[in-house]
């Protein structure tokens, strides 16, 4: 029997809507939730058929979910096919030669099939009438893609194998020989060295064009098909690294296991098992491909783990083992090899070639290299740039795990550039494109940066959750990076809150003790903030020693950003007057940078300091432009601190009489659940369709009902309706 393999959803005939009651899936981990919505099509139908069925590791994401329809939702098929079997033959013919022309691959060859056998396609009416599916001047059109499913498993074998070489014989054409070729495979009745060879050289070129998808399905046939073991398991880790690229990681992961790859577990681990495990994978993996660009590739991707871990000594290994090999390692790899000896000066240069190779096109992984070298650099503008077209990149090439990892180092620029809101519509719109696909560590760093924004604009309940969620992911899996990003996302919370012991807790205890726990670098990016809650709570000492090295990076990487954190830095250590020059220093120096988010803060620092200084005028010009600039950023807390310190200057407040705008008031999140609830949906329905858990959704209801300072649904409709 020809293997079937479910394809990408159906975005012309999109599954309707059934009366199944309510999505059974709420209850599942927000990873594994959303995808079992892929593997099922986000058919209402299958999904409360299949969560019953699945085992209590499946449910928890420890095992891969099943991916053959026969197994996600034997009773749906089976209706299916009860209903298409009520067909006419020649309904149900013409039915299987479109589901073949579509499933598991999509070759467009229907319409020419049908002329080359000289068909009657009248009878199709019959399935027309019937709601099954319409024909139209494109082709068939199935009325879901479950029906489809079962439009080809209706069909006997040797129809099938029918239906294959007929669209295998039309496609003749010179850009049609890998389509040509997955049909011909498909028709095979047994083992064939020929088929599989031919099916092996379509799954390359399917591979070269950027199409991942297509290369999975080739590869697999052609291990189905091949009738040498060794060529086999081959072919099987290929698959299993294409299913991975385009999406699929429980096939993935159903792939690899039927063979022992170490560079593919490696890969694996990296984006869904523990850190440390992958490093040694794909280290031990490069050893044995030596100097090969395989090799290359793998010590970046080990770089990739070293950096998820905290581990940075790690970086040191890998760093050795490339000059023992005589490779050239990745700019990053060898700048923070650098970075861990304290030669700043030597990693800088390293990372300014790396963010220099951002330009448009090429291989989105050097691309997202570019922008976490660029990060570091303190350089956001190329940042954006790099992580943006390597999302494009990704996305043109069908490989939606690694657009979601560009928008993991996008989050950070946004962050320090004030653009919380947006970014945090973006880091959402992210975050389910890496459950979909698997990518639950970078869902875990982008629920880090989740929280880092929830903090930002006052939403503790949401900044609490997101950095538990976060931090428990990474404790399991070694990744120092999200979970020192969620303490923090915590600690500047407690900062904003004027909790000051706390933040000075957790922003000491950020380089962590082993993978999982901390990151020396999130440490070191996190110093400004350390010694201003250090310096609130009398503790100077080990203040001045962090801004020491701090200084020496700063200096290292002439970043004006950084320069000016550091003069702020001196200026929250300096006694009296004389921290007044080191703060306009400091908003000289951030003029010329990027970080608006914190150029505010210096100015609120500054206008508390010149507030004390009894330099009035000043300090209510100072504060007037921060609390300005977090009112746009829509950082609430930030901006009450300025308005405290306004009030301390005797400075009168008018408030705001016009109804608060909810665009403006709202998160990203919050203002679509509010919508959703203002046009009556329930909180379970809000929840199916946001992928969310009711309880989650209670919640964000409840952000809404506070921050717009109403109680009622019936004024959140009000006030929605009012709203532009």
């Amino acid at each position: 029997m020809i293997p079937v393999n479910p394809p990408p959803l159906d975005r012309t005939s999109p599954p309707q809507p059934t009366d199944a009651g309510p999505c059974p899936a709420s209850a599942l981990p927000e990873g594994v939730r959303a995808r079992v919505l892929r593997v099922v099509y986000e058919d209402q139908r299958a999904l409360a058929e299949l969560v019953p069925r699945l085992t209590e590791r499946q449910a928890a994401g420890a095992d891969p979910l099943p991916v053959e329809p026969a197994e996600l939702a034997p009773g749906l098929l089976h209706a299916l096919r009860r209903e298409i079997r009520a067909l006419p033959d020649e309904a149900r013919l013409l039915l299987l030669l479109a589901a073949a022309d579509q499933y598991p691959v999509a070759t467009h060859a229907f319409l020419r099939a049908v002329t080359a056998g000289r068909l009657d396609t009248r009878p199709l009416e019959a399935a027309e009438a019937a709601g099954i599916a319409h024909a139209s001047a494109g082709g068939v059109f199935f009325r879901d893609p479950w029906t489809r499913i079962a439009a080809y498993e209706t069909a006997s074998p040797a129809d099938r194998r029918e239906a294959h070489l007929l669209l295998a014989r039309v496609l003749g054409g010179k850009d049609e020989t890998t389509r040509r070729s997955w049909h011909r495979g498909a028709a095979a009745l047994g083992p064939s060295a020929r088929l599989a060879a031919e099916l092996r050289t379509a799954a390359d070129r399917a591979r070269a064009e950027g199409r991942p998808a297509l290369a999975r399905a080739l590869a697999e046939r052609a291990a189905d098909l091949c009738p040498d073991p060794a060529e086999e398991a081959r072919l099987l880790a290929r698959a299993a690294a294409d299913a991975w690229c385009s999406g699929e990681p429980d096939r993935a992961r159903r792939l690899a296991a039927r063979t022992d790859n170490t560079a593919l577990n490696g890969v694996l681990a990296l984006r869904a098992g523990h850190a440390a495990e992958a490093f040694d994978a794909l280290l031990t993996a490069a050893v044995r491909q030596e100097r090969s660009a395989d090799a290359v590739e793998l010590l970046a991707l080990a770089t990739e783990a070293a950096v998820y871990t905290g581990d940075l000594r790690r970086c040191r290994e890998a760093h050795v083992l490339a000059q023992w090999l005589d490779l050239p390692p990745s700019g990053i790899l060898a700048a923070l090899a650098c970075a861990v000896e304290g030669r700043y000066a030597d990693a800088r240069v390293l990372l300014k070639g790396t963010a220099g190779r951002c330009g448009p096109g090429g291989d989105p992984g050097p691309l997202i290299h570019s922008g976490i070298a660029a990060l570091m650099l303190g350089d956001h503008t190329r940042t954006v740039t790099a992580t943006l077209r390597a999302a494009a990149s990704a996305r043109a090439r069908g490989i939606p795990g690694t657009e979601a990892q560009a928008m993991e180092f996008r989050a950070y620029a946004d962050f320090w550039t004030g653009r919380p809101r947006a970014a945090e519509a973006a880091a959402q719109d992210a975050l389910r494109q890496a459950y979909a696909a698997g990518q639950d560590n970078g869902a875990c760093h982008l629920q880090a940066a989740l929280a880092m924004f929830a903090a930002v604009t006052g939403d503790e309940e949401a900044c609490r959750e997101r950095a538990a969620a976060a931090r428990s992911h990474a404790l399991a899996h070694g990744l120092g990076l999200p979970a020192a990003l969620a303490q923090w996302a915590l600690a500047f919370l407690d900062l904003t809150n004027g909790r000051f012991p706390a933040a000075a807790a957790r922003l000491r205890a950020l380089a962590g003790f082993g993978p999982g726990h901390g990151h020396r670098a999130i440490r070191h990016l996190a110093t400004p903030h350390y010694v201003e809650a250090a310096v609130r709570t009398g503790d100077t000492r080990v203040a001045r020693a962090a801004h020491a090295d701090y200084h020496r990076w700063a200096t290292a990487v002439r970043s004006p950003d950084d320069l000016a954190l550091s003069a702020r830095c001196r200026a929250l250590l300096a006694p009296g007057t004389e921290a007044v020059q080191h703060y306009r220093a400091a908003l000289d120096l951030h003029a010329r940078g990027t970080r608006d988010f914190e150029r505010a803060r210096t100015e609120l620092l500054f206008g508390g300091a010149l507030r004390r200084l009894r330099q009035r005028t000043e300090a209510r010009d100072r504060l007037h432009s921060a609390l300005e600039a977090f009112e746009s950023f829509g950082a609430p807390h930030c901006a009450a601190q300025a308005r405290a310190e306004l009030r301390a200057l005797g400075t009168a407040l008018t408030p705001a009489t016009s109804a608060p705008d909810p665009a403006a008031a709202l998160t990203a999140q919050q203002l679509m659940v509010a919508r959703m609830a203002a046009e009556g949906a329930t909180n379970r329905e809000i929840a199916d369709r946001l992928n969310l858990s009711p309880r989650t959704i209670d919640h964000h209801l409840r952000g809404v009902f506070s921050r717009l300072g109403i109680r009622s649904r019936i004024e959140l409709v009000r006030l929605l309706g009012e709203s532009p």
